[in-house]
């Protein structure tokens, strides 16, 4: 079997948005993915502005937005995330933490193409289905 063709598990996150803590309703606004066997770790972002303002009219967009940024450059190694591995780098960001900015429990799956399984998970899990 070619390298091509053979599945390698990879572990996945949602990336959640959590307006107000003490209420606990999230949107999902993001997809973290690790494949290990291809040394492989990725983000989608995908803010759908209207669904959190929908939890609360008054987050600060600007800082979310902010803290995005933030996530995909520490997944590309940038910053304090460039002395870690890409393993390192995804059990980073998916410690559970109690900000706005929030990893959901980890997942794993088989792929044979990592890049293509994080574009089928923001648009089953992250995108709005209307």
């Amino acid at each position: 079997m070619s390298r091509e063709t053979d599945r390698d598990t990879f572990e996945y996150a949602l990336l959640r948005v959590v307006p107000d803590i003490e209420r606990g309703e999230l949107v999902n606004v993001g997809v973290l993915l690790y494949c290990r066997h291809r040394e492989h770790v990725a983000a989608r972002i995908a803010l759908d502005v209207d669904r959190v303002r929908a939890l609360d009219p008054h987050t600060d967009l600007d800082a979310l937005r902010d803290a995005l940024d933030a996530w995909e450059r520490a997944v590309q190694g940038e910053g304090p995330a460039a002395v870690l591995s890409p393993g390192e780098r995804f059990r980073w960001l998916t410690a559970p933490r109690s900000t706005v900015l929030q990893p959901g429990p980890v997942h794993t799956g088989l792929t044979a193409d990592p890049e293509a399984e994080i574009e089928r998970l923001v648009t089953r899990l992250v995108r709005p289905t209307s």
